[in-house]
């Protein structure tokens, strides 16, 4: 509980503008008529969208509550994952305690140079897939290796790229846990496992030459560049992989087996993935692998470094005094809390179904969803995510309408699906100089593109036929 209020939540922002968009118009399809491609054709690797669908079909609970709720399920499993794994890996009740403690407080802690963060404040597939992770690797330190199995499938078909990672290390790990003797003989009979599996993927699309307009959408996105990243990002990526290499070895003079063991697996794994890593990015002929974010492996890293480094502080500091815990929970959660509510200030911290927001572009949101037509095709600022005040909500995903191409969120899904690209620079173009449209270049979206409504400034532009306002938006129909 502590974990999931620190965090906050706030439905529909940044990546959720895809999948809840895609939730949304899988339960009506009458959704989204003009643009569903910049969120239908990323989710053909993912059964994420259809799954909380049929949740909703069965069950009957309003799309926001069952968001709510199983982003709170979310949380839940990877807390009690944590949990898992702090047992095993220490026997100190107060290092347990300590770990779990940490990583409740962390979820919102930045993975270095990735964009990403612990847990995601909002229901995200990647939230799900590693509850499973952390759970099968919990399976992989009691050696119940057939029960990780399934938990990794199911991480798989949900979010691929990131149970990729989860798989690699589960690997890394079970070759760490074996006999030193029988180490270097069973890793071997690993290695072609995973080459063949390889082998049977098709990867001529990695060898194709990317379009202008696909290098164009990709240069916007800085953290897929490891080689552009600051002197501190890459201290967040290199600094882990050094601490667990400290811990196994201070771990193992110790006797502390399953510790470093641990540790010896956590450092194998990153390092081996942050070579890769390495090796892509700075190979240009290997460029279309650039929005799988290699360097992603470091969310699974981070979540370990904040479970071991909470448990070593609850083992040799906190202990059992209660004001070394009470300062302890205050000096972790406190300042990611008020982190929050500095990145989203202008929104409720817990944006619940229940509460009606004061943010002035939720409620044109929320007024454009109830009383405008299912296939209203709206034109907007294409970076109104980054507006003052706007808090990177997804129109799509909470106004329920159709809209132009956005700058800032739809580019990542052009890296993902360059087949969009040509529409994209088409839709953005036309919107250049937005700040400055007159009732002439509305008329000229609606002949090219046929939208018929547009959220503008208050006031609106003369000409435009305005429905509603409040003091920052107008809701207008385009003549």
């Amino acid at each position: 509980m502590l974990g999931f209020v620190v965090m906050g939540y706030h439905p529909g922002i940044e990546d959720d503008g895809v999948y809840l968009s895609a939730i949304k118009s899988d339960l009506n399809p009458a959704l989204y008529p003009h643009d569903s491609e910049f969120f239908r054709v990323q989710l053909q690797a993912t059964v994420f969208d259809k799954c909380i669908a049929d949740f909703i079909r069965f069950t009957h609970i309003p799309t926001g509550v069952t968001e709510l709720l199983w982003q709170f399920i979310s949380i839940t499993l990877i807390i009690f994952a944590c949990w898992s794994i702090a047992r095993l890996i220490f026997d100190n009740e107060f290092a347990q305690w300590a770990a779990v403690a940490m990583v409740s407080a962390m979820l919102t802690l930045p993975v270095a140079g990735t964009a990403l963060y612990l847990a995601d404040q909002h229901l995200h597939p990647r939230n799900v897939s590693t509850a499973l992770i952390l759970l099968a690797v919990s399976r992989i330190l009691v050696q119940r290796h057939r029960q990780a199995i399934p938990l990794l499938v199911v991480a798989f078909v949900l979010h691929p790229i990131m149970a990729s990672f989860g798989i690699a290390f589960c690997l890394v790990l079970t070759v760490c846990l074996l006999d030193p003797v029988n180490v270097w003989l069973r890793s071997w009979r690993v290695i072609p496992v995973r080459g063949t599996i390889v082998s049977v993927i098709p990867l001529a699309w990695v060898f194709e030459d990317p379009t202008p307009i696909w290098r164009k959408a990709l240069a916007t996105r800085s953290y897929y560049f490891l080689y552009q990243w600051t002197w501190y990002e890459w201290l967040g990526a290199v600094g882990p992989l050094l601490i667990f290499w400290f811990l196994w070895r201070t771990a193992e003079k110790r006797g502390n087996t399953p510790l470093a063991r641990f540790s010896l697996a956590v450092f194998v794994f990153g390092t081996v993935q942050q070579l890769i890593a390495m090796a892509i990015l700075a190979t240009p002929r290997l460029v279309r692998l650039t929005p799988l974010q290699p360097m992603r492996f470091l969310h699974l890293v981070y979540y370990c470094l904040a479970l071991v480094g909470g448990g070593l502080l609850g083992q040799y500091l906190l202990k059992s005094s209660r004001w070394r815990w009470a300062v302890y929970l205050l000096l972790l959660n406190v300042p990611m809390f008020a982190a929050q509510r500095d990145l989203f200030n202008n929104s409720p911290h817990l944006e619940l179904p229940s509460v009606r927001s004061s943010n002035p572009w939720l409620q044109a949101f929320s007024w454009i969803r109830s009383n405008t037509p299912t296939d209203a095709y709206f034109a907007l600022d294409p970076r109104y995510l980054a507006a003052p005040g706007e808090d990177y909500h997804s129109f799509r995903a909470l106004a329920e309408r159709s809209q132009l191409a956005d700058i800032i969120k739809d580019t990542s899904v052009v890296t993902q699906v360059p087949d969009l690209g040509p529409e994209w620079e088409k839709e953005v173009t036309a919107q250049q100089g937005w700040k400055t449209f007159k009732l002439a270049d509305f008329e000229r979206l609606r002949a090219q593109f046929g939208v018929n409504y547009a959220l503008v400034a208050y006031p609106a532009p003369p000409g435009l036929a305005c429905r509603w306002h409040n003091a920052t938006l107008s809701v207008c129909q385009i003549p």
